[in-house]
């Protein structure tokens, strides 16, 4: 059995949409244990942290994406996460007494989680990546 490699051009595709599973899988966990709550968010925040600018440093120099395209590639990331825990917060809210008031807004999180997450994870991200890019050269 012959293992055939994901194209370049695809690659990046494949892995910021598993960055941004495992994201979503890390804020929805980390949410679960009820006993010293502030910790486990922040330890979230830290694994997230590190996670982003693993991703920042791989797009940047493994695959040796411009500035604005490791940005745009490490943002998608971020949406795809945002989006699954705005799918996480419609399920629970599914499994838990709530109004559809609370429904509706929450629907909302779909597209405002992605959106307000994208943006500034892309201009971290490429002032990050340009900040590598010169700390390199």
């Amino acid at each position: 059995m012959t293992h055939m490699a994901v194209p370049r051009t695809r690659s990046w595709i494949l892995i910021s949409v598993c960055v941004g599973l495992f994201y979503a899988l890390v804020g929805i966990l980390f949410a679960l244990p009820t006993t010293h709550a502030k910790a486990w968010r922040w330890a979230a925040w830290v694994v997230s942290g590190l996670v982003y600018g693993g991703h920042i440093v791989y797009e940047r120099i493994r695959l040796g994406s411009a500035p604005v395209v490791a940005a745009w590639h490490v943002a998608l990331g971020a949406a795809v996460g945002a989006f699954g825990l705005a799918v996480g917060a419609n399920v629970h809210s599914l499994l838990v007494e709530s109004t559809s008031e609370q429904h509706r807004l929450l629907l909302l999180s779909l597209v405002l989680f992605p959106v307000l997450t994208a943006v500034p994870a892309f201009v971290v991200a490429f002032v990050a990546a340009v900040a590598l890019g010169r700390m390199r050269t």
